[in-house]
């Protein structure tokens, strides 16, 4: 009696975590919110290799672009657009300053990690409210950690203390 195989061939199966990409703010939208009714004039910037390293000599996190978007608020104010690494994608946020440069208030417009989305939860955002260049921003420290958004917490945490450094750097009066 003769015994025969049979090769089955299988289908390779992945498990992928879905993506979860939502827009929800435009920058447009997000200036509205953050200034009612202003108008907002751009004064974008390309850092030269010298603002760079003094940037990231003064807040201690990288600076990953060259471009800075900074829009000069009518009723007083700064409005910027920005955008922090996730765990596998980029997080893109504005941050508002009043005119002395405090943060105003923080959004985030878009998020596209599976998991994280927490950092949108108003009261975590609102930890920064009134912060400023030179203020401790370490997570877990001064900025809770939002359980579940690890990285995403220290990632914007990260990214405001840099746009604060940036501001004083470039904008802020002597």
């Amino acid at each position: 009696m003769r015994s025969q195989f049979v090769l089955v061939p299988f289908a390779t199966l992945a498990i992928v975590a879905p993506a979860h990409a939502t827009v929800y703010l435009s920058i447009a939208q997000a200036q509205q919110l953050m200034f009612p009714g202003a108008t907002f004039s751009a004064e974008f910037r390309e850092l030269t290799r010298e603002q760079m390293s003094a940037i990231e000599k003064a807040s201690g996190v990288n600076v990953r672009s060259r471009d800075f978007h900074i829009w000069r608020v009518s009723a007083g104010g700064w409005f910027i657009a920005d955008e922090v690494v996730g765990k596998h994608d980029f997080i893109p946020f504005a941050l508002s300053l009043d005119a002395g440069g405090a943060v105003k208030s923080v959004e985030i417009l878009e998020y596209r990690e599976s998991y994280g989305s927490q950092i949108r939860n108003q009261a975590w955002r609102d930890q920064f409210t009134g912060k400023r260049h030179g203020a401790m921003l370490a997570l877990t420290k001064d900025i809770e950690n939002m359980s579940g958004a690890t990285l995403s917490s220290r990632h914007i945490t990260d990214g405001i203390k840099r746009l604060l450094a940036t501001y004083a750097i470039l904008f802020a009066p002597d």
